[in-house]
């Protein structure tokens, strides 16, 4: 609130608002007093700052109007014979010699650093603008476009092909299990032994993938034998109209098989 008459040069109200903070830190018990305490000592230390900032060096203010008299001075004005001559209110104080302006001049180089002047020993660098890449990135997204467009279509023949080889394959494990089950109608097959490649473990794991197809479709399926072991024999035509009129009549499963348990 006294903030203006603190900052007076002829006032010691500074000085005394900081000797009474020191008489009451002296009682200073709880945090929050250190904390008011703190924070009056930012708020002093801010005016004390201003308050110096305000102060002249070597006890001389600048005085723009002596410095201009300095100024005119030197320059070479001559006051006498205007007030010899003139006495109106309107008359300058003085004229000033055509070489007063040059002569101040050569005076302030003097009190500027300036670098000196960069001389080119080859002549100035002139740069050429950039090739333009157009022509070259155009070219390149068009070859990409291409090779993105051919890819779809090879990758669309490879999964025919696959569809197709693995159709085929379907078709002959079925015919294989119907010739089975036509020789013998009486005996079961055994689904390992018919699926189980004793050569490749690879070939086996192909064999039950084909196998899913037919159970899947309804073409074959799956029972368990007197031991609890699993057999498949393919699927009479007169019975699969009523097996797939009733909800839930097929089910498939997941089999785990890995190499130990395949040799």
């Amino acid at each position: 609130e006294n903030r203006e008459a603190m900052l007076n040069s002829k006032s010691n109200r500074l000085t005394e608002a900081l000797e009474e903070a020191n008489k009451l830190f002296d009682g200073v018990c709880r945090a929050r007093e250190a904390a008011l305490d703190a924070q009056f000592l930012v708020i002093a230390s801010n005016i004390g700052k201003e308050k110096a900032n305000e102060l002249h060096s070597e006890m001389s203010a600048f005085d723009s109007t002596a410095f201009a008299e300095d100024l005119l001075t030197f320059m070479g004005i001559n006051r006498t014979e205007v007030e010899e001559t003139d006495d109106s209110e309107d008359a300058p104080g003085g004229f000033l010699p055509s070489d007063a302006w040059q002569t101040m001049g050569e005076e302030a180089p003097k009190y500027f650093r300036r670098a000196p002047t960069f001389h080119y020993m080859m002549g100035s660098f002139k740069s050429e603008p950039p090739v333009p890449k157009q022509r070259i990135e155009r070219q390149k997204k068009a070859s990409r476009g291409k090779a993105e467009r051919a890819m779809p279509a090879q990758l669309k023949k490879m999964e025919e092909s696959h569809q197709e080889a693995t159709e085929k394959e379907v078709e002959r494990i079925l015919r294989i299990l119907q010739t089975h089950f036509e020789n013998d109608p009486n005996t079961p097959i055994s689904f390992f032994d018919f699926v189980i490649d004793p050569n490749s473990f690879a070939r086996t794991v192909e064999n039950m993938f084909h196998v899913s197809f037919l159970i899947r479709d309804g073409l074959a399926e799956i029972k368990l034998d007197e031991d609890e072991l699993p057999i498949i024999e393919p699927t009479k035509p007169s019975g699969r109209g009523e097996e797939d009129g009733r909800v839930g009549a097929r089910n498939q499963v997941v089999i785990s098989l890995d190499q130990r348990e395949w040799k």
